[in-house]
């Protein structure tokens, strides 16, 4: 059991509310106008943060690993069903829920309010408790205004009908809720400013929840004192890999990568070309092909992040036997 409390710990590790009113100045435009402007920008950064950064879709949807990084599969966004067990080191079966607006299977009769409280305090509608599988320890320090973004660009997804299968663990649920450590109020919460990269690179990397995949996993549980080291194992069934060190240690980690080299693990992914292939066995868990739909000064602010970190010294091997 307390490999699964590290696990919970380990993921301890926003706009708001959408304002459609008229903005009070001397343009001539109709009002109706800055409201449809105000509606599109919500949803754009919205469709953004949950397809490119939190990666709320890949998680909630059918990937298909028979291309590389496993592309999210058309026509599944957002139905869940996909699986986690123990093969990634859970204690358990757990299962991505259906978030689209379905009204019976999805999250369709959900308030506004309901998913909010789910994303930042793990807390479902019906009052279970989500396992921290959901990284809702890191949405809970969140700006509410970019979680209300999501939100309001999840109820725009095609509903689809999928009743997910309930998980399975092996341990209580209260062994692994990270309560006291959650804020109960998260608005106080505040993005960083895009020109500070230092703050903004890792609030980026705790929206995407860099974290959890990219520290060991031991028999105990994550090692907390090598948090990025890498070496957490994913076995998808037809591929086993590692995550990479993603410290800035000059031998074994990301110390001697250039800012541009940085960015050409993402870029070339925006590109279909670029992943429609079959990797067999070469392939990675991580969702590259959402990844790279990030922002070019985002990457870098997460670069700038990680090289501020303290060297760790780990050697991962990126397909072990």
């Amino acid at each position: 059991m307390r490999k699964f409390l590290a696990l919970a710990a380990l993921l301890i590790t926003s706009i708001a509310a959408i304002n459609f009113s008229a903005c009070n100045s001397n343009k001539t435009e109709p009002v109706a106008n800055n409201k449809e402007d105000s509606l599109k920008k919500v949803l754009e950064r919205g469709e953004y943060l949950a397809v490119h950064v939190a990666a709320c879709v890949h998680c909630h949807s059918k990937r298909d690993f028979s291309k590389f990084s496993g592309p999210v599969i058309p026509g599944s966004e957002g139905g869940g069903g996909s699986s986690f067990d123990q093969r990634f080191g859970l204690p358990g079966i757990i299962y991505g829920r259906n978030i689209t607006p379905d009204q019976e299977t999805g999250i369709g009769s959900w308030t506004d309010a309901d998913i909010l409280r789910a994303v930042t305090q793990g807390i479902s509608k019906n009052g279970d408790t989500l396992f921290p599988l959901m990284p809702y320890a890191n949405f809970n320090h969140m700006a509410k205004e970019d979680l209300l973004d999501i939100i309001a660009y999840i109820r725009t997804l095609k509903p689809i009908k999928n009743k997910v299968p309930p998980r399975q663990l092996m341990v209580p649920i209260a062994m692994v809720y990270p309560g006291p450590a959650l804020q109960k109020n998260i608005d106080g919460n505040v993005r960083p400013p895009a020109t500070d990269p230092l703050k903004y690179g890792a609030y980026l990397t705790t929206f995407a929840d860099c974290g959890t995949c990219h520290s060991p996993l031991t028999p105990k549980g994550p090692d907390l004192s090598r948090m990025y080291a890498g070496g957490y194992t994913f076995n998808e069934g037809t591929f086993k890999v590692n995550s990479a060190n993603i410290t800035p240690d000059s031998a074994t980690g990301i110390g001697t990568w250039t800012e541009e080299r940085f960015l050409n693990k993402f870029t070339p992914y925006r590109e279909e070309k670029n992943y429609n292939f079959n990797p067999g066995t070469q392939n990675t868990m991580m969702p590259l092909s959402e990844l790279a739909g990030m922002k070019d000064e985002d990457l870098k602010a997460i670069y700038a992040y990680l090289h501020s970190l303290n060297p760790i010294s780990n050697k991962v091997e990126k397909y072990p036997k």
